[in-house]
């Protein structure tokens, strides 16, 4: 007895569904990290430390293009600087703390804490390592 070829490609669509499904799990695994709030011991910012607190959203459109970004700078800068990521949206009080208007906003703090630069919008790599090279971090 044959199966009609509808059932074929029923299962068919509900395998290709379920790897669809896997896949944009994983992919929102992989970024939700990046907006995620890094829970810095002692506070923000990291004392001691060149710290850079990026502040964004997981739904922004300049914030989702600096995602890839800021995993490869958190990683380049790992105990050299903190890099922090904060999703305003799902905490609005550093928001407020902060003073920030527009996100994605970049706040770079020098080793005693003190605010040293500020950017609104996206930013790139480069100018991210160049803000680092300017604080002394390499």
């Amino acid at each position: 007895m044959k199966k009609p070829i509808w059932v074929a490609v029923l299962i068919l669509f509900a395998l290709v569904a379920v790897v669809v499904v896997l896949r944009f799990q994983s992919v929102r695994e992989s970024t939700g990290t990046v907006m995620s709030e890094y829970r810095a011991p002692g506070g923000i910012p990291v004392k001691g430390m060149v710290t850079m607190v990026d502040l964004g959203s997981d739904t922004c459109i300049p914030c989702k293009l600096m995602a890839p970004i800021m995993e490869k700078v958190e990683k380049k800068y790992r105990g050299k600087a903190a890099v922090i990521l904060i999703d305003v949206r799902k905490n609005q009080e550093p928001a407020k703390r902060f003073g920030i208007r527009a996100i994605p906003t970049q706040i770079f703090f020098n080793k005693q804490g003190k605010e040293a630069y500020r950017h609104a919008g996206f930013m790139s790599e480069a100018e991210i390592d160049r803000v680092f090279r300017s604080m002394g971090v390499s």
